[in-house]
């Protein structure tokens, strides 16, 4: 079909000649209304935009020789990062002579992870950065979390038959 049977064509249905693809210098076209074409193709944006998951990146730094509460605190606010749905990225900072003792760095690191495991998986195993950076990345894991609830309100349901009897 010529160009212009297609634009009297499109204008006798009151729709818009609208160009889809050129394919070896043949147009494609299509008669639509170009209105309503563009209100669905933003509608779909908007419901895939909606589907989409977020994750935020976290940082918790530690150091080689940190004290045991202060692990147990930094493992606390990891806990609340991963259960929000956030990614943690735990690194530990060697400073002077530090550096040549990054065994210690491991131990921490473990020690850590010890802390958060009942929620979380690791992502990325830990690496050392620039000899300055051990950097270890986790993150939540579902399974591990639903099995934690679903232990939680068994556990709940217990207490309570246990008042009643009492």
């Amino acid at each position: 079909m010529t160009k212009e049977e297609a634009i009297s064509k499109a204008s006798e249905e009151k729709m818009d000649l609208v160009l889809i693809a050129l394919d070896e210098n043949r147009p494609i076209t299509r008669i639509m209304d170009y209105g309503k074409f563009k209100y669905d193709k933003k509608k779909k944006q908007k419901l895939n935009k909606e589907k989409q998951t977020v994750t935020i990146n976290r940082e918790i730094r530690l150091t080689p020789l940190i004290g045991e509460h202060d692990l147990k605190t930094k493992a606390k606010k990891a806990k609340e990062f991963i259960l929000d749905g956030n990614r943690v990225k735990v690194s530990v900072k060697f400073r002077g002579r530090e550096r040549t003792r990054t065994d210690l760095g491991d131990e921490i690191l473990n020690k850590f992870f010890a802390l958060v495991e009942d929620v979380a998986k690791i992502t990325k195993a830990p690496t050392l950065q620039n000899d300055r950076f051990l950097d270890m990345f986790i993150e939540k894991d579902k399974k591990k979390v639903d099995a934690l609830k679903k232990n939680e309100t068994l556990n709940d349901k217990g207490e309570k038959d246990a008042k009643d009897e009492n």
